[in-house]
C-alpha cells in the first residue's frame, strides 16, 4: 500500500510563505496525478491545487496566483508552494494521488496531514 507523508506546515504570519512536501512511497509516482487538498476546522475537505501526469496543473480560486504546485518524479515528491498567505489558509493539508485529473477520486488512503496556521 502506497503511503503518504506531508511536511513543512507550521505558523506563519499573514503574508507569509511556506514549502509543503509531500513524499509517496512505492512505484509508479510518476504516471498518476498528484493533488493537494486542505480541510479547515468545521469545513469539508477541498481542493487546493492538482497536478497531472504530463505536469499540467489545477488551482483552486483562491489559492490562484499565490500557491504553486509541482512535482519531482525522482524523488516521488509533490510540493506546494504558497505565498501570500492569509488567515482563510489555516487548515490541515493533504495530499493524494488520482488517476488522470480527477482530482475529485482521491485514490489512496490520507495520511496524517500537515497543519498550517496563519496568524492574522
Amino acid at each position: 500500500q502506497v503511503q503518504l507523508v506531508e511536511s513543512g506546515g507550521g505558523l506563519v504570519q499573514s503574508g507569509g510563505s511556506l514549502r509543503l512536501s509531500c513524499a509517496a512511497s512505492g512505484s509508479f509516482f510518476s504516471i498518476y496525478g498528484m493533488a493537494w487538498y486542505r480541510r479547515a476546522p468545521g469545513k469539508q475537505r477541498e481542493l487546493v491545487a492538482g497536478i497531472s501526469s504530463n505536469y499540467r496543473t489545477n488551482y483552486a480560486d483562491s489559492v490562484e496566483g499565490r500557491f504553486t504546485i509541482s512535482r519531482d518524479n525522482a524523488k516521488n515528491t509533490v510540493f506546494l508552494q504558497m505565498n501570500s498567505l492569509k488567515a482563510e489558509d489555516t487548515a490541515v493539508y493533504y495530499c493524494n494521488r488520482v488517476r488522470n485529473s480527477d482530482y475529485d477520486r482521491p485514490i489512496l488512503n490520507w495520511g496524517q496531514g500537515t497543519q498550517v496556521t496563519v496568524s492574522s
